[in-house]
């Protein structure tokens, strides 16, 4: 049985981390001049210097060498050409097919998935034109003015994060909402500021069975019911994003509004699918068919470039060198752009969700670290929060800078200070503050290694270059960890707990661990229908309470308009 840490590569890897260990980022250039241009490259619209790395020739030569002995040639063949390669699900990986922009066919299990790939896109322009023309009206006939998007994990993430990068691009008459979490709160807090007869609900759930999006979808129903129309008008006003096309017609959705995707669309590669309609509502079409276009540009540069000029080839194997012979635990993400602010978050889950393993593709526990804890938000306001730790800390944290280069007309003065300030830090993170060559206690030491990442504009189509990047990226790392990227077994795990836990409230069982036994016991005590003993008491008090006068149903209308001022 191969093992990793045993290779000839990884052992000379580990041979060069000993033998750098002293070596400084800044006597790199002084030893090569021509680093910068030697350690940048551009894909399209995006711009690369990774040259502020503690990475020595040497060190680069090996960590190539890691990729060629790894199966990532085979592997990424397989993933372009419908193969299984998530084997614990038994499934191909095929996000790639979803903004694949050419005639050559894709097959799953012999057959062309193209077609249907192309016909789903199709039905996305038709419902998105309708909406943004106006043609598409709710059930009193008054177009929609507001969309919420009601998902979770992939299935928000992605298409919150894009609408809000892209939010110049928006329909200046259509507002988006996103409500994700489960706590009640979100979507009382989202609802109380619409109109339910302008308002257009997408239910974004693979299977339509996520506990979460259920209850909120069920919710928002409710609310529609309940200020607005009738069971009938519910097809008007919903729309579902999923495989499971017989659970949302059960829900009220017309079989022509479920918007289909497929089992190996996986949630966090999923905004390239059908889960992706908010964004071509709010930036039209042209605008989503941009933002594949981005995409596939960066898949055939992934698939063509030689290892040494491929971008996610060489983020991977850099950060490779810091997880597992640098001692990093965090990977931080700072873009120098308030428009992807959610943009940490949404590569958190795409890194985390997908290289959080400790088995390899055989079952087999691996005997090194994967997948680095990533975190992160936008620059400047970093600066003044966590920056001084990464300056003058003991925690050693790489670092990706974003920024977009044009500045918007007007803010000029502003976008000239954001990009300078960038600059400095990471300009900051690489000297250091030393006077003379000498560290007094309270200077920053330096030598902290940074990439730059730079867009020429903050297109759709350099947006989803920037995407892709990072999804190829997370691939390469878990090909040469020998781990499967496209499970996520710790999800659902805690699903399947909550189910079980949820069932199960109402009964004083033994099968949960003392701490759970006692924590359910006071939640039940905070749910009368749920605790036997308390129900009944409230009952006895129920029949001699005053009876109490309930409202008038009507005006459902009314209470909607009245409820959006």
């Amino acid at each position: 049985m191969f093992q990793l840490t045993r290779s000839v590569t990884w052992q000379a890897l580990e041979r060069l981390c000993r033998e750098t260990a002293k070596d400084r980022i800044h006597d790199y250039f002084a030893a090569d001049p021509a680093r910068f241009d030697k350690m940048s490259l551009r894909v399209g619209g995006l711009f690369l210097d990774y040259s502020k790395h503690l990475v020595s020739d040497a060190v680069l030569e090996k960590l190539l060498e890691l990729a060629d002995h790894s199966a990532l040639v085979q592997r990424r063949a397989q993933m372009f050409s419908g193969d299984i390669i998530n084997v614990t699900e038994d499934r191909p990986v095929l996000h790639t097919a979803l903004r694949h922009l050419g005639d050559s066919p894709v097959f799953v299990d012999g057959e062309d998935v193209m077609p249907e790939i192309r016909r789903t896109r199709e039905q996305i322009q038709r419902f998105s034109e309708a909406i943004r023309s106006g043609e598409w009206k709710g059930y009193s006939g008054k177009r929609i003015k507001d969309v919420v998007n009601i998902g979770i994990g992939g299935s928000d993430l992605g298409p919150n994060m894009a609408c809000r990068a892209l939010l110049k691009y928006r329909h200046p008459e259509l507002s988006f909402h996103f409500v994700s979490n489960v706590d009640g709160t979100h979507i009382q807090k989202v609802l109380n500021g619409l109109d339910p007869e302008t308002t257009l609900f997408i239910v974004s759930t693979k299977t339509f069975s996520t506990q979460e999006t259920l209850l909120n979808a069920k919710t928002a129903r409710r609310w529609f019911l309940d200020n607005a129309g009738e069971d009938a008008d519910v097809g008007a006003h919903f729309v579902a994003a999923s495989t499971n096309r017989k659970a949302a017609m059960a829900f009220g959705i017309r079989e022509e509004n479920v918007f289909e995707f497929w089992a190996w669309v996986g949630g966090r590669y999923s905004m390239w699918s059908s889960i992706g309609l908010p964004i071509a509502l709010s930036i039209g079409f042209d605008g989503f068919m941009e933002l594949l276009e981005g995409a596939h540009e960066m898949d055939e540069h992934f698939i063509s470039a030689p290892f040494a000029e491929n971008m996610p080839v060489l983020m991977a194997l850099i950060g490779i060198w810091y997880i597992n012979f640098q001692g990093a635990e965090t990977q931080a993400i700072v873009p120098y752009d308030q428009a992807l602010h959610q943009l940490p978050s949404f590569l958190q889950q795409l890194d985390m969700e997908s290289n959080g393993k400790s088995v390899d593709i055989f079952g087999h526990p691996v005997d090194y670290k994967t997948g680095p804890i990533v975190w992160g938000q936008t620059g400047s306001n970093g600066q003044h929060a966590f920056f001084q730790l990464l300056h003058q800390g003991t925690r050693f944290v790489p670092i990706d800078f974003i920024a977009s280069l044009k500045p918007e007309p007007g803010f000029e003065d502003h976008h000239f200070a954001l990009l300078t300030n960038m600059l400095a830090q990471a300009n900051a993170f690489m000297e250091g503050s030393q006077e003379g060559g000498q560290l007094d206690p309270y200077s920053c030491p330096g030598n902290r290694p940074s990439s730059t990442l730079l867009l020429d504009e903050l297109t759709p189509k350099n947006l989803g270059a920037l995407i892709a990047l990072y999804e190829h990226k997370v691939f390469v790392q878990g090909v040469i960890w020998n781990i499967n990227s496209f499970d996520q077994w710790g999800v659902q795990l805690g699903k399947r707990i909550a189910g079980e836990i949820s069932e199960r409230i109402d009964e004083r069982t033994q099968d949960f661990d003392a701490s759970t036994q006692g924590l359910l016991a006071l939640v039940r005590q905070h749910f009368p229908g749920r605790d036997p003993a308390r129900a009944a008491d409230q009952a006895e008090a129920a029949k001699t309470a005053p009876e109490q006068g309930s409202p008038a149903k009507g005006g459902k209308a009314k209470r909607g308009k009245e409820q959006a001022q």
